[in-house]
């Protein structure tokens, strides 16, 4: 079995006494943003619809008093606010949120076959999920001068066949960023990442970790020379998270290694 790399500490601690609140945050990127902001001195409460994966995070991480779990399904509005107020009465404040859970798979099908009960599925786990998880937070991100921490996708921005429905949710998780980041200032910053490709084969629960199976073709395509990592999506999240991105909001970043300025012919 593959292991998951460990916390590494950040020296700078920027999210000492902080506590951040991630979606999705028990496998994949929205795990690699949890270790990360473990690392930099935060307290986190993940939050997940895979329970087994929830669990095995606190096994693993063994950090006790600085991480807890809960099962949260963000497209009802009754298991968010469960969540939420699961994390108040637990640590007594919220100081960032980030949005990362929704459905992975960009890959709806032909548009002219999709069904409005798939497009609906994906809208609300991957937009309406965010807006109510943000709504719920809002309040004591307030009184924290916290901040929300969107995860889109560089298929916000360009598309293939066959993605419209993942495609729409990040876009509008774009523009949910923006409206936000007006509407919820001056006390808290609203900023969106927006991942390309990001190997999460070993971040998964320990039944289903295998090393990734990337060819050469894979890592030198991107013009950094590799393929993306959980940590590399977990820096950024750390950064905008803090008071160190004090003067950013209302922005999105792409972290995609180069690939979208990248000129490809066929």
């Amino acid at each position: 079995m593959t292991s998951t790399p460990a916390i590494t500490e950040h020296d700078a601690q920027p999210l000492r006494d902080r506590v951040v609140l991630i979606t999705g945050g028990a496998q994949g990127i929205g795990r690699g943003i949890a270790q990360a902001a473990l690392g930099a001195g935060g307290t986190v409460m993940i939050g997940d619809l895979d329970a087994e994966a929830g669990r095995a995070c606190l096994a693993e991480w063994g950090v006790a008093h600085r991480a807890a779990f809960l099962r949260l399904d963000v497209s009802r509005e009754a298991s968010v606010r469960r969540w939420v107020d699961a994390a108040l009465k637990r640590y007594g404040r919220i100081d960032g949120l980030v949005n990362n859970a929704g459905i992975a798979d960009p890959h709806s099908g032909d548009p002219a076959g999709l069904s409005l009960a798939s497009w609906n599925r994906y809208l609300a786990s991957n937009l309406t999920g965010a807006f109510l998880c943000s709504r719920q937070a809002l309040p004591a991100l307030a009184g924290a001068d916290g901040a929300i921490v969107n995860i889109a996708s560089t298929r916000a921005l360009q598309s293939e066949p066959g993605s419209e429905a993942y495609a729409a949710s990040k876009g509008g998780l774009l523009a949910l960023t923006h409206a936000m980041a007006i509407s919820a200032g001056p006390h808290v910053r609203v900023n969106a990442i927006l991942p390309g490709w990001i190997a999460t084969d070993a971040w998964r629960k320990p039944g289903m970790r295998r090393a990734p199976g990337l060819g050469r073709r894979d890592q030198t395509q991107h013009p950094v020379g590799r393929v993306g990592m959980p940590q590399d999506i977990g820096a950024l999240a750390v950064y905008l998270l803090s008071h160190q991105s004090g003067f950013v909001t209302g922005q999105h970043f792409v972290v995609d290694g180069g690939m979208t300025v990248k000129m490809q012919y066929a």
